[in-house]
Order: structure tokens, then sequence, then C-alpha cells
């Protein structure tokens, strides 16, 4: 019982890794294909699997880690629906991750107090006090979304205040300049 439960356990760690940071990594470019080869390490001060709910549930200073990649929070919940498809939800003051991109020498990074991704919808959603960084190029806002499938980025401004009402904010983008291409010169 206890191998089936930790293959369960390393099977929704796999996916959630697999989904959120390497499949559908939220910036333009797939993370290092490598890592989805190497074992992944979970490190919490507790961890309970629920069988028969098909959760699990990781809390305390969760650091997991997959090759480059790398997810840090206070709590990661990694829910399985009943078509298969896989809900996790990140929770942290804050949530963060890192991964490589898949051939360059780039990294990806992100941030929010919680950060949602729905394998069903390859969709990932970072709420409160959340940015996305894809080398020098940054995303931010109050909630920020990317969909995998189609490479749709949404940012909203606002901050939360006690009584769940959004005030008035901004998103900001900071996008740096490329290097021209040099074109052969012409005969």
């Amino acid at each position: 019982m206890c191998l089936k439960n930790f293959k369960n356990l390393q099977a929704r760690c796999s996916v959630f890794v697999a989904a959120v940071l390497l499949g559908g990594s939220p910036m333009p470019g797939s993370a290092e294909k490598a890592d989805r080869d190497k074992p992944i390490n979970l490190e919490a001060d507790k961890v309970s699997l629920d069988d028969n709910q098909k959760v699990s549930v990781f809390e305390g200073n969760v650091i997991l880690t997959q090759g480059t990649t790398k997810i840090t929070a206070a709590k990661i919940t990694v829910r399985q629906e009943k078509d298969g498809s896989q809900k996790a939800t990140s929770m942290g003051k804050p949530a963060t991750f890192r991964t490589k991109r898949d051939g360059v020498d780039e990294y990806v990074d992100g941030s929010a107090e919680r950060i949602e991704y729905d394998s069903k919808t390859d969709k990932v959603e970072l709420f409160t006090n959340a940015w996305l960084r894809r080398d020098k190029d940054e995303l931010r806002g109050n909630y920020v979304s990317y969909e995998g499938s189609t490479e749709f980025y949404q940012a909203i401004g606002g901050s939360t205040t006690a009584n769940n009402s959004t005030s008035p904010g901004r998103v900001t983008v900071v996008m740096q300049p490329k290097p021209k291409v040099q074109s052969a010169a012409p005969k």
C-alpha cells in the first residue's frame, strides 16, 4: 500500500511539474525537455495523500525540484479530476517558480501569493502580487494568466483590499530592446 501511495504521489508531482512548468511554461518557449526525465525531489514539513478523493497536499516550506525547475510554496495541493486532468494550487507569501527554457540560456521566473494550474485547459493563473519574467522582460499585475495552447496572456491591475473590492491599479510590462539581426550584405 505504501509503495502504491508513493507511486501515486510521484505521478501527481510529475504531472504538476511537467504541466505547469514544462508543458505550459507561462512564457513563450518550453522549459528544458531534459527536465522531464529527471527525478522529482520534494521537501515539505507534512505530506497528506487521499487516494479516495484523489488529493495530495504538501505543506510547510515546500520545495519541489526537477532538473532546472524549482517551485517553492507554503502549500501545494494537487487534485486529480474524474477525467484524469489535474488541478494544482500553490500558496505562499509568495509562491515562486523558476525554470530554464529549452535550447537557450534563459530562465522563466514567476511569483504570486497563489498560483493555479488546470491541465485540462493548459491554463496558469497567478493571483495577488503576480509577476512573470522571461530573461529581462517582465509582466506584473494583481492577476496574470497564460493559456499554453494559444500563448494568450492576460494581466489585470488593481489590488485586493480587506473587503475584497478592487481598487484601480495598473499592469506593468517591461520589454527590453532586442538586438537587431544583421542581414547579409547585398552583392
